[in-house]
């Protein structure tokens, strides 16, 4: 659940965001952000966007609050939050009325994409048999896996591949396996444990957590056939991507898997010149974004605006196109 909080401050005038520009009415921009957990990277970069617009109008009214993938989707599209973080494989779900939404939510546009690589990483014991999510349906093997949270694109990435496969993961635990949805920390300290004999998430490579907690513990890395990543391009939104060999110590072949991205999100009901001023604010501190956090340190001003399968926001495009950034 996301509790809201709210915070006094001075409104921004979106003029003050343009040096040198003509003046204009001032609109005054209360912003709250619906993120991810407190100490994560989605809360690391959301809090710099806010420093990002504190900057160009100190006092501005800015919070932050922690959240998860669907449900930020579904709040900014409600407007009880005029900002948030998702995968954008998830906003498409939420564009079309897909699982987990009851309902599509058209509203949905991107400002900004904050995190271009989110590949999908199956981890499995040494030990294990498994070579293919193909073969676990051709086999029945009664495989355990820890998944991300309901709700999360990790997970629902996941069950998309191995559906792609030819497996459900009711399939799975008919064949005597088990599919537990909780947070990656506890995914792979089950995996140590033996508790699970696969780990999935989506994240960026090398992963030094996936790293550190692998250090002493036999594993392989899973690919995906190129069929199932053809059909996850297509029904997901995910796209191919390669994860060069020895990426990992445990990895000394280049593996074939899928990336998703993250994006800044809004609803079209955002006025235009609120989302421009959002944008311009990021595009003149970018360097200070890049220190923010190592996922937007690999990332140019030029990434920004490339937030497909997901829309730009109407004000996003002309505050790059002010900035002389293709869109």
């Amino acid at each position: 659940m996301i509790t809201r909080r709210h915070f006094a401050g001075a409104g921004l005038a979106t003029a003050g965001l343009f040096a040198g520009a003509a003046p204009a009415a001032a609109q005054t921009l209360k912003l709250t952000m619906a993120g991810g957990s407190v100490g994560g990277a989605w809360s690391a970069i959301g809090n710099a966007i806010g420093e990002t617009i504190r900057r160009e109008a100190p006092g501005a009214a800015f919070s932050y609050e922690p959240g998860r993938d669907a449900a930020n989707v579904q709040l900014v599209a409600t407007g009880r939050v005029q900002l948030g973080i998702a995968h954008t494989q998830m906003a498409l779900r939420a564009l079309k009325g897909e699982a987990p939404f009851e309902r599509a939510f058209p509203n949905v546009r991107a400002l900004a994409l904050i995190d271009p690589q989110a590949a999908l990483q199956f981890v499995v014991r040494a030990a294990s048999a498994v070579q293919s999510l193909e073969q676990v349906k051709r086999e029945r093997i009664p495989l355990k896996l820890a998944v991300n949270l309901r709700g999360t694109m990790m997970a629902i990435a996941t069950e998309e591949a191995f559906k792609a496969a030819g497996v459900t993961f009711q399939e799975i635990e008919a064949f005597g396996g088990r599919v537990h949805f909780v947070d990656y920390n506890t995914a792979l300290d089950m995996l140590k444990a033996g508790q699970v004999d696969m780990s999935v998430n989506m994240l960026a490579f090398p992963s030094g957590q996936l790293a550190n907690a692998t250090r002493d513990l036999p594993v392989r890395m899973v690919g995906l056939d190129k069929p199932v990543i053809e059909r996850m391009t297509k029904d997901v939104g995910t796209q191919p991507i390669d994860i060069p060999g020895a990426s990992y110590p445990f990895q000394p072949a280049t593996v074939h898997t899928v990336t998703g991205t993250v994006a800044l999100l809004a609803a079209t009901e955002l006025p235009d010149a609120q989302a421009e001023a959002i944008v311009a604010a990021m595009l003149k501190h970018f360097d200070y974004l890049k220190a923010a956090h190592a996922t937007m340190a690999r990332m140019t001003p030029k990434d920004l605006p490339v937030t497909a399968p997901v829309a730009l926001h109407p004000g996003a495009i002309k505050a790059y196109r002010a900035a002389g950034i293709p869109t």
